[in-house]
């Protein structure tokens, strides 16, 4: 089964998604929010190429494990975009994801402004990747 994950922002939503057999996850592209909420064609043509069973979003947990203030609003988009594309959702631990992403990047050697399209893509392909190996690891 194919995961496409997204890490939802305000402005911008990061996709990744995962191979067929789940094992690895890979970085897909960055769309504006309006355009992912909007279920617009982009948006559309990103779920037909990669044709996913599930949406995994990542929800923004406090480092005490409790859901973060953001929480309730990424839940309710999630659950807008899960129905404007038919497809089920569930929803992942994003802790430091995006802390993570930047990271690699500047040791990648990138700048801030090379980076800003591309974090929110780097940690929806870390968070799912936790969430493939986590799930693979209670299987096993």
């Amino acid at each position: 089964m194919r995961i496409l994950a997204l890490d939802i922002g305000q402005a911008r939503v990061g996709i990744a998604v995962s191979d067929p057999g789940e094992r690895v996850a890979s970085p897909v592209c960055v769309l504006p929010a309006s355009e992912v909420l909007g279920n617009a064609k982009p948006f559309r043509r990103v779920l037909e190429d990669w044709e996913p069973e599930l949406l995994l979003c990542g929800l923004p947990y406090t480092m005490a494990g409790e859901e973060g203030p953001q929480a309730a609003r990424i839940r309710a988009v999630a659950q807008k975009i899960s129905a404007a594309c038919g497809l089920p959702c569930e929803f992942a631990d994003e802790r430091l994801s995006s802390r993570e992403a930047k990271r690699s990047l500047r040791e990648k050697g990138l700048s801030e402004r090379e980076m800003r399209g591309k974090i929110d893509m780097i940690a929806a392909s870390l968070f799912l990747q936790a969430w493939l190996d986590a799930r693979r690891e209670r299987e096993e």
